[in-house]
């Protein structure tokens, strides 16, 4: 059986969430469900990137999280250009 985790948010999740589309809104809180309840879930393709993850939302957006155990705080979420921040870090 999977494990569940926890989600918590951060202030900077909330505000780039509530600036996306509304149809991409329902694709974030339908990968959350699964993040939640399956981390392993393969729509969500999670993989690390620097010290953060990333899981996708759809082909064009991603969201990125941050892990301890079974906290994961989300951390940001946007279009496919979020990659390139992270990759410079």
């Amino acid at each position: 059986m999977a494990r569940r985790v926890v989600i918590e948010y951060t202030d900077t999740f909330r505000q780039s969430y509530r600036d996306l589309p509304e149809p991409i809104r329902k694709k974030v809180q339908k990968q959350i469900r699964f993040l939640s309840q399956d981390p392993s879930h393969r729509s969500l393709h999670i993989h690390k990137l620097n010290d953060e993850w990333e899981f996708y939302v759809d082909v064009h957006y991603r969201c990125f999280f941050h892990q301890e155990g079974d906290v994961y705080t989300l951390l940001t979420v946007g279009t496919h250009r979020l990659v390139d921040r992270y990759k410079k870090r």
